[in-house]
């Protein structure tokens, strides 16, 4: 389906859909390139035999630990990523903004108690009246916009 206007953009990381490593005979841990949150998350197979979850871990997210050293063989260690949720893409807190009444109303802090400088490529906006605490300062370069409503 054609677009009209700009292409949107995409914040999200690519997901890799398979990785390979090599195997060693002695070697039992690998990094994984995401992070997952469980055995379940993915699929893994040495020469072509998948491997039942019990045989290796995830201790910390990103390192796959086998039981027993996989075979030595050139990317014979496929790892397919089945969780397609990438947890790095939570809203942190402070980009939540406070609602109340079902959000209805969103609610903002009436001080400024750290220095805050808006930028001369940036417009923002508050709910005043504001008071700003002794000692902080308040920049709004040249070409940026503040608005209190």
């Amino acid at each position: 389906m054609p677009i009209i206007g700009n292409q949107p953009s995409s914040n999200f990381q690519s997901i890799p859909v398979v990785q390979r490593f090599n195997g060693t005979g002695s070697a039992t841990t690998f990094t994984l390139l995401r992070t997952v949150s469980a055995v379940q998350d993915i699929l893994v197979s040495v020469d072509g035999v998948v491997q039942d979850t019990a045989a290796y871990t995830i201790p910390n997210g990103t390192t796959l630990t086998f039981s027993e050293a996989p075979s030595s063989g050139t990317g014979n260690i496929f790892v397919n990523y089945l969780n397609l949720v990438d947890s790095s893409q939570s809203v942190p807190e402070v980009n939540k903004g406070t609602f109340k009444h079902g959000g209805m109303f969103r609610t903002n802090a009436q001080a400024i108690s750290s220095n805050v400088t808006i930028e001369a490529t940036e417009n923002a906006s508050t709910i005043g009246p504001i008071t700003v605490s002794s000692g902080v300062t308040l920049t709004v370069n040249s070409g940026g916009n503040l608005a209190i409503i």
